[in-house]
């Protein structure tokens, strides 16, 4: 959900003003293919293929992923992933699998506390072992690290960008957090 509205006229003034911020060329180079991408998000038969691309890379990670038609309360309960849902929600949990250490993946939602999608909500607060300082920092990088992968795989990774709240901030702090976030993934060996 999109914190503050962007007109569309807006758009690409707003993007040129959060590229020019960018200090180093890793941070620019990474921008650049996210915003080469569609700020749409896919339908129909394209969703359906971004979904099966983004499962394939989840297993290609040795993520676990319950069988087709398996309903879950939540995207990760702790075991495996909801798959049944849209390929960004996909990549940003997988992101979280491998961004989470490995007594935190026995925990629904990674122990971070109930996501947007969450339907226990109470189920993942109870589980929740991260302190919000922390959760904050492992969400941005869950959610640039799945961006990046988006854009990789041709998927609408600027519609993540945008709805994730990436030029948040703007004026101030968007650019030099982004590059921050995209540091820590890179010192990580994940980017």
């Amino acid at each position: 959900m999109i914190l503050t509205p962007i007109p569309p006229d807006r758009l690409d003034q707003m993007l040129d003003q959060f590229a020019r911020q960018l200090a180093d060329p890793a941070s620019h180079q990474a921008f650049a293919r996210i915003r080469a991408t569609s700020p749409e998000r896919a339908a129909g038969d394209i969703a359906e293929h971004h979904r099966n691309e983004a499962l394939a890379l989840a297993r290609a990670r040795s993520v676990p992923v319950h069988p087709a038609g398996t309903r879950s309360r939540f995207n990760w309960d702790g075991m495996a992933l909801d798959g049944d849902t849209e390929a960004y929600v996909l990549l940003h949990e997988v992101a979280h699998f491998l961004l989470a250490p490995p007594a935190r993946r026995g925990l629904v939602d990674f122990g971070l506390g109930p996501g947007p999608d969450t339907l226990d909500r109470a189920a993942a607060e109870s589980a929740a072992a991260v302190a919000i300082l922390e959760r904050d920092l492992e969400e941005a990088e869950a959610s640039l690290l799945g961006i990046l992968w988006e854009a990789e795989l041709g998927h609408p990774a600027l519609a993540s960008f945008l709805d994730q709240n990436w030029l948040e901030g703007l004026e101030r702090s968007a650019a030099p957090h982004f590059t921050a976030v995209l540091d820590r993934l890179r010192s990580r060996g994940l980017v």
